[in-house]
């Protein structure tokens, strides 16, 4: 088996939460078909409707060596089945679709932390539009958050996925990459007003997911949901990747906090996979150290280790930012698929990364232009010190959720960017073009580019495949694409130019003809 590059494919997919204003009594839409009418609006404006194929999926397959039946599954984890519900494969290689009650935009699949950022960015910028031509259509506001609870008890996702190389013991992610999770909160995590799942306790807390967290291992992702996800489902070559599937990051609009957020996972991992983390920063109680570090403004909670240390998480995330210099400094350009663009990043993430740190130490509020929940907590904390408002006020709640508003007109985020109150890493420009064209280092690229030009022969896409109606082959035609870091721009797009129909395609591919 070949060594698996450097060069780390991630992403990232995220729920975003729905209502509609104005429903007349008797007429309300359930959010399942709500979110249908989001997706097919924004099909409608810029893409096509287009299968999902499942072949390839398999959510109930643990990484522990087994399988979960179906019959035992609880319905939420049976992602392989799309209930009839609106799916659209975007020219960046992106699907927006409806997962549950919620419309989802998955990302593209790229290889830099900074691509991860433009291309979530988009998401936002999709949603936004999907929005608004929904609200044409229906004849009634449709509002569209990036935030992860409706403060009722109900949570959605912000998920994360890492390939890694197969051959690391899984039971070394769980134990060296828990801790991160756990602590990470002090610069991922997006604010959030009220404390408990249900917002039962007034107050304000760094992360929107950390209550709902019940277990550190498992395979669920709605329900008693794991720290580390244990779902065995690569959408690549099962013997030679893994993908690590994380939930249990909250939803950014901050682009650095999304910048850190996935840069220094993927750099940990990278640690982790040539086992040199060396300190064991295992915590005694994963789930209860979850909470705490959410709860606490001051980031100054002590946490209990297994071998009987006591660290803060600004600690802990330090050993990290260690460990992950030094792997680092190892690397030369031209080794294991390494570049001087990646060394550059990951240099730029650790720098960003210690300063994030050393700040949180002396003061956090002076993160304001940086992180979510810094940002957000100095917003409210002004509306608290004009009005006199406590905690339980329900303005305050309102203001959370208006800062997630993806809509430019209505958002607090947005206004505060506008205001020059938050820094930026990409532009309005950069988002743009990465809502309609690919990233051009992976398989995205192949996908995103043949939407755009042949859209009307694509019967269904996965991650790891495109299906296509070849005018005169007697049957579909699947093409595989089980490698994520082929079918790149420097690979196909010559090809592409020069196909002016999908069967110049499949003969440009080498792939024969309908007598073949």
């Amino acid at each position: 088996m070949a060594d698996v590059s450097n060069r780390r494919v991630l992403g990232i997919e995220t729920e975003y939460g729905i209502s509609a204003l104005g429903q007349p009594a008797g007429e309300e839409l359930h959010p399942m078909q709500l979110s249908n009418h989001v997706v097919k609006a924004y099909g409608s404006v810029s893409g096509r409707e287009a299968g999902w194929d499942y072949e390839s999926e398999t959510p109930l397959r643990d990484v522990r060596g087994y399988e979960v039946s179906r019959e035992q599954a609880h319905p939420d984890q049976l992602t392989d089945s799309d209930l009839g519900m609106a799916n659209v494969i975007l020219t960046n290689g992106a699907r927006l679709y409806v997962d549950h009650a919620h419309p989802e935009y998955s990302g593209p699949e790229v290889t830099s932390a900074l691509d991860v950022v433009r291309y979530d960015r988009a998401g936002d910028l999709i949603m936004a539009i999907a929005g608004q031509e929904a609200s044409r259509r229906l004849g009634r506001p449709v509002r569209l958050y990036k935030n992860n609870t409706d403060g009722k008890g109900v949570s959605y996702g912000t998920h994360e996925n890492y390939l890694l190389d197969r051959r690391t013991p899984f039971d070394r992610i769980i134990r060296q990459f828990s801790p991160f999770l756990v602590t990470r909160q002090v610069f991922t995590g997006a604010g959030r007003v009220g404390i408990g799942q249900s917002s039962d306790t007034a107050g304000f807390q760094l992360s929107q997911r950390a209550d709902f967290f019940e277990a550190e291992v498992g395979l669920e992702t709605t329900l008693n949901r794991p720290i580390i996800n244990t779902r065995d489902e690569p959408h690549a070559d099962a013997g030679r990747y893994r993908r690590l599937h994380v939930i249990t990051g909250d939803a950014n609009l901050s682009e650095i906090s999304t910048y850190l957020k996935v840069g220094t996972a993927a750099l940990a991992l990278h640690v982790i996979e040539a086992g040199s983390l060396g300190d064991d920063l295992r915590l005694r109680h994963s789930v209860p150290a979850m909470q705490q570090v959410s709860h606490d403004l001051s980031v100054g909670t002590v946490l209990d280790l297994a071998d009987g240390r006591r660290m803060t998480a600004i600690d802990i995330q330090e050993a990290y930012l260690l460990a992950c210099r030094k792997w680092v400094g190892e690397q030369t350009v031209g080794e294991a698929g390494t570049t001087a663009e990646m060394i550059t990043e990951w240099q730029d993430i650790l720098e960003r990364w210690q300063h994030v740190l050393d700040t949180l130490r002396n003061d956090p509020m002076q993160l304001a232009d940086q992180l979510d929940w810094v940002a957000k907590l100095a917003l409210l904390e002004s509306y608290r010190r004009r009005d006199d408002l406590g905690w339980d006020a329900a303005k305050l709640s309102l203001i959370d959720l208006q800062y997630t508003d993806v809509d430019p007109r209505r958002s607090l985020f947005q206004a505060l960017i506008s205001r020059g109150k938050m820094r930026r890493l990409v532009d309005d420009d950069q988002i743009q073009e990465a809502r309609l064209r690919p990233p051009t280092e992976t398989r995205a690229y192949f996908r995103g580019r043949v939407m755009e030009k042949f859209s009307a022969a694509v019967v269904a896409a996965s991650w790891d495949s495109v299906i296509l109606d070849v005018p005169g082959w007697p049957a579909l035609q699947r093409i595989p694409l089980l490698d994520p870091l082929r079918g790149t721009s420097a690979q196909v797009k010559a090809l592409i130019d020069s196909s002016e129909t999908v069967a110049e395609l499949f003969e440009a591919l080498g792939l024969g003809g309908p007598a073949d």
